[in-house]
């Protein structure tokens, strides 16, 4: 027979002899990719306690789901952008594919290092 009480308007469900609060996960609905999942585990290893806040309150997916559409929205925005300060046209692909290839890897590490500086290791609230 399992005892419950509700008290300070949280239901707890006895467990041996223990009463353990019954929290229900909310469902992820929003799908997180690269870049939340890195700051995921950024704020997990580094700011442990905003981490489990956001948990607890169940607003984490919500959170990096948001940090990630930031986030991919500029790197979208970053790479033509790069691409065209550094010269790097269609005629060069063209060209001299491989020197194309060259440069544009080093353009998405260009990206992706402003995407890391701006969103992945900051702690901001988005």
């Amino acid at each position: 027979m399992r005892e419950t009480m509700i008290e300070n308007g949280i239901a707890y469900t006895k467990c041996g002899d223990y009463y353990l609060p019954d929290f229900e996960r909310p469902m992820q609905t929003d799908a997180i990719g690269r870049f939340g999942k890195r700051h995921e585990r950024y704020i997990k290893e580094h700011h442990k306690p905003y981490y489990t806040a956001l948990f607890m309150t169940g607003r984490l997916f919500e959170y990096l789901a948001g940090v990630d559409r930031q986030a991919q929205s500029e790197y979208d925005i970053l790479i033509p952008a790069l691409a065209e300060l550094q010269g790097i046209t269609e005629q060069l692909k063209a060209e001299s594919p491989m020197q194309w290839v060259g440069l544009m890897n080093n353009v998405k590490a260009q990206a992706e290092e402003i995407i890391n500086q701006n969103y992945i290791y900051t702690r901001g609230i988005f």
